[in-house]
């Protein structure tokens, strides 16, 4: 089974209609036959050592006044709210003050896509998001070597 691979968000996502030439945009794929629903469920269960780097994030950014809580919903998945689910596409996230960001979990031919869109709203987005970065990619492939090996405890 191949590893975390760096890739190009498939053109049927509806994350494709946001983007704009100043967004931030990430795709890590991999191996697997699970549906979107499951592998978002997987991917939002963060290892303790990602809840305690959030917990750092809350405690850095409090006196910014960012939200340390996602809005309220009838549907999540981990802390994100549900914005739309198909059987092909799960895209959660929220809107805050300084940033929009939705992630998307794709699962198509074998493989589960999982991408991040981050819209600025000011300065202060583009420096967190520049200071979160290198913590959001190890999250990001983390999440994805989860979703590999929860798929290959299910195909024996």
């Amino acid at each position: 089974m191949k590893k975390i691979t760096i890739t190009t968000l498939p053109l049927q996502s509806a994350l494709n209609d946001r983007v704009k030439p100043t967004d931030f945009m990430d795709c890590y794929s991999v191996e697997s036959d699970l549906s979107p629903r499951d592998a978002a469920e997987i991917i939002t269960n963060f290892p303790a050592w990602a809840r305690f780097l959030v917990k750092i994030r809350n405690v850095v950014t409090a006196p910014f006044g960012l939200s340390s809580d996602s809005p309220p919903a009838i549907d999540k998945v981990g802390l994100f709210p549900v914005e739309s689910e198909s059987h092909y596409e799960l895209i959660a996230g929220f809107n805050d003050k300084h940033l929009d960001f939705r992630v998307s979990v794709i699962s198509e031919n074998g493989r589960v896509f999982l991408a991040t869109w981050v819209h600025t709203n000011n300065i202060d987005g583009q420096i967190y998001l520049k200071a979160i970065l290198p913590f959001h990619i190890l999250i990001s492939r983390n999440a994805l070597a989860r979703v590999r090996a929860i798929n290959k405890d299910t195909c024996r």
